[in-house]
């Protein structure tokens, strides 16, 4: 090491060095190995707080998915060719966000909940069965907008317990406020019945 370089001062600026006992932490890297991505300072009730937490949004992600997926099949008429696409797009978007929500869970150390049978009920969002182009943009719109405040809810009860949990969270919220803004500039060109 360079003598000219100084320790890095700890958190607060105070004199204890950045990492306490560089020995320790290469022993605990070494020993727990096939613990992948997941180290001694997350503490096992965040991480299984947060596992829970991401596992809500997967189920809501791919109830939402089901949701577009419908409603972009269920369409018809010339004014729904438009919305159709963006039907589409959407459900694609949901997908890439619960495979992202799926693999991140796996970083932590867990395995995705997949089971269909329990998806709507552990989902924030509602499936939606309508046949109007209105009520089809309408039930997406509440969806999004349920998506977007429990999207704020995780990420300020995460906050600094696992940034990259986070990040991805508030990368997902991004897109969904996006959804929103499209679904209503969407109803603005759609009578009501």
């Amino acid at each position: 090491m360079n003598a000219n370089l100084q320790q890095p001062k700890g958190p607060g600026g105070d004199e204890r060095p950045f990492i306490s006992d560089l020995e320790a932490l290469r022993a605990r890297a070494r020993d727990q190995i096939m613990k992948g991505a997941v180290t001694p300072s997350f503490p096992e009730a965040d991480r299984r707080a947060i596992v829970d937490l991401l596992n809500t949004a997967l189920a809501t992600e791919i109830v939402c998915v089901l949701r577009y997926k419908r409603h972009y099949f269920a369409t018809h008429g010339i004014r729904a060719k438009f919305v159709s696409g963006e039907f589409l797009e959407h459900a694609n978007e949901e997908q890439a966000h619960a495979d992202q929500i799926a693999a991140r869970i796996v970083q932590l150390g867990e395995d995705p909940d997949l089971n269909p049978a329990t998806l709507l009920s552990r989902s924030h969002a509602e499936y939606d069965e309508s046949t109007s182009l209105r009520e089809m943009l309408e039930a997406d719109l509440v969806a999004e907008r349920i998506a977007i405040e429990s999207y704020r809810e995780m990420i300020n009860f995460i906050g600094q317990r696992d940034p990259t949990s986070r990040r991805l969270l508030e990368s997902i919220l991004a897109q969904e406020e996006e959804h929103a803004e499209d679904l209503v500039d969407l109803l603005e060109d759609v009578p009501k019945d």
